[in-house]
């Protein structure tokens, strides 16, 4: 069985602080709003999130089946990144949003991936961005590690359960594999073509303390620090507080 436990003590912590700070779900909105940007609108096949926590991306789009690895009923499925519940080629656009960091081994997860997405089918992935700045405040103010210089485990190892696997959290990941190209091997990412990583600001999010942190500004100056954002957009490597990932799965050879 899945250590679930933290897993679902956070989801429903989350859900408290999401309902009590109206500005973080304006900053949401419009993360959503760019992940959608990105999906294909052909409807080839599903469009699935996995990890979906409050399930709030179908307030930007209503025809995404939510999971999670547990029920809630909010979601619309269960589902495990390392044995999804899809036959091969059903799925067009898969969405990740906080959820690869949480990965232990992440090569077991694209290979899954690939085996459900469609040729030509989308991974979108949203994650903590590690520019120096913001690396820092969640190094500091975030409970969940950075580990920026932990080993990724990319494989499985032999005898590995996708059911029982321990909670894990590694929010520099994403930018180490994607950004730093930290061991990207020519044939990790085999299935995948990388169409765009995307270095976003974040500060909107940063400077409202997440879901779980002070919010530094009152709703009424969201418009301004979203303003003052775009000037950040010039040194990713200083102030990117996010990230976005989109990887489009190869035709077969």
């Amino acid at each position: 069985m899945v250590e679930l436990s933290q897993h679902d003590i956070e989801i429903q912590e989350n859900r408290r602080h999401w309902e009590r700070k109206p500005v973080l779900q304006k900053v949401y909105h419009a993360f959503y709003q760019e992940i959608a940007r990105w999906t294909l609108k052909e409807k080839k096949a599903a469009t699935v999130e996995l990890g979906s926590g409050m399930g709030n991306i179908k307030k930007v789009l209503p025809d995404c089946l939510t999971s999670d690895l547990f029920p809630n009923p909010w979601l619309d499925r269960v589902e495990n990144a390392y044995a999804l519940n899809w036959r091969e080629s059903t799925v067009e656009n898969l969405i990740l949003f906080d959820v690869l960091h949480h990965l232990q081994h992440p090569g077991r997860a694209f290979a899954e991936m690939a085996r459900v997405v469609i040729p030509g089918g989308r991974v979108i992935i949203f994650e903590p961005g590690m520019g120096l700045l913001p690396r820092l405040i969640m190094h500091f103010c975030h409970h969940e590690p950075v580990a920026f210089r932990q080993p990724i485990e990319w494989d499985a190892p032999p005898g590995f359960d996708p059911a029982n696997h321990p909670y894990y959290a590694a929010q520099g990941n994403s930018w180490r594999i994607f950004v730093n190209k930290e061991g990207l091997a020519e044939n990790v990412l085999k299935d995948w073509e990388v169409i765009h990583v995307g270095r976003e600001p974040g500060w909107a999010w940063l400077m409202c303390g997440g879901l779980r942190g002070p919010q530094l500004y009152p709703s009424a100056l969201l418009p301004l620090v979203r303003f003052l954002e775009r000037g950040l957009r010039f040194l990713p490597s200083l102030f990117a507080g996010r990230l976005l990932i989109v990887l489009q799965r190869r035709q077969p050879a």
